[in-house]
């Protein structure tokens, strides 16, 4: 068998390229207003959008404990894998990387374990271009290696209607927070390093909608590009932007996938939220 490539649930892949790229997925836990779930398996989008909507909301998440990672990668070598390769949510956000690199230790070499630096697609784009080299017969550091530079390539840009849930779930400081409350405005992140920065803010959401068009047009570059978009209890503004972005990119624009965000990033971002990654694909 060639080698195994492994991600989470937050990489929101449309399920027939997960079967397609036989990609095995492990699932964080979200816990909603007390109530517990697997992401994908237990919890659903919908699950996360009503339990958001009320007036008191709790909501954590959880990573993958290192065991459930270790039982994967022994079933699928124990199945005739030469190698797994793991990819996964930025370690700056969870500690699914550290618990996917504690499972590895014990497997002699033979699990390498990517951070994607990023979520979503950011982390689905990585995952697609190490299966595929996989699929090549690429060996173990091959398949690593086609996963970094995938991650190297690809550029994420989000909008939210409110910095609360993010505050709330530490992955900004609560000053950033409290400036965007308080003047009522719409932030644009990035994630530059692995880690949510505020790039900037604007008034309307139709507005968010249009500086994501203007700042994944300028991350393609001259590059041929394929997209994911991401929603979160907002389909109409992923079909207004992928749209705009069709119209923008041209024929320098290939693959594009839109899905809706799961209960892991709906627990933080809440909803509203809009998303586009941009993947430059390799010249060649």
């Amino acid at each position: 068998m060639p080698v195994a490539v492994v991600i989470d649930s937050t990489a929101y892949l449309p399920p027939e390229l997960v079967q397609a790229h036989r990609l095995t997925v492990v699932p964080l836990t979200v816990v909603l207003n007390g109530a517990e779930g697997l992401e994908g398996v237990e919890t659903h989008p919908a699950d996360a959008t009503l339990a958001l909507s009320g007036r008191r909301v709790t909501a954590s998440t959880s990573r993958p404990a290192p065991e459930q990672f270790a039982q994967t990668y022994r079933r699928l070598l124990d199945a005739g894998a030469d190698g797994v390769v793991s990819v996964h949510l930025s370690a700056g956000l969870s500690g699914t990387v550290e618990a996917a690199q504690l499972a590895a230790a014990d497997l002699d070499g033979r699990v390498e374990v990517v951070d994607s630096r990023s979520a979503g697609m950011g982390l689905g784009f990585p995952a697609i271009a190490a299966a595929t080299a996989a699929a090549a017969g690429a060996d173990l550091t091959g398949v690593r290696d086609a996963a970094l530079a995938a991650v190297a390539r690809t550029t994420v840009w989000f909008y939210v209607d409110t910095l609360e849930f993010l505050r709330r779930g530490g992955r900004i400081n609560a000053a950033e927070a409290l400036l965007g409350t308080a003047l009522s405005v719409k932030p644009i992140m990035h994630m530059p390093d692995g880690a949510i920065v505020l790039r900037e803010k604007v008034r309307t959401a139709s507005r968010g909608v249009a500086r994501l068009v203007d700042l994944a047009v300028e991350a393609a570059g001259t590059d041929e590009v394929d997209l994911g978009v991401h929603h979160l209890a907002a389909p109409q503004r992923a079909e207004a932007l992928l749209a705009a972005l069709t119209e923008r990119l041209g024929d320098r624009l290939h693959d594009t996938y839109v899905s809706e965000a799961g209960a892991v990033v709906a627990a933080h971002a809440g909803p509203g939220l809009a998303c586009v990654v941009v993947h430059r694909r390799p010249e060649g």
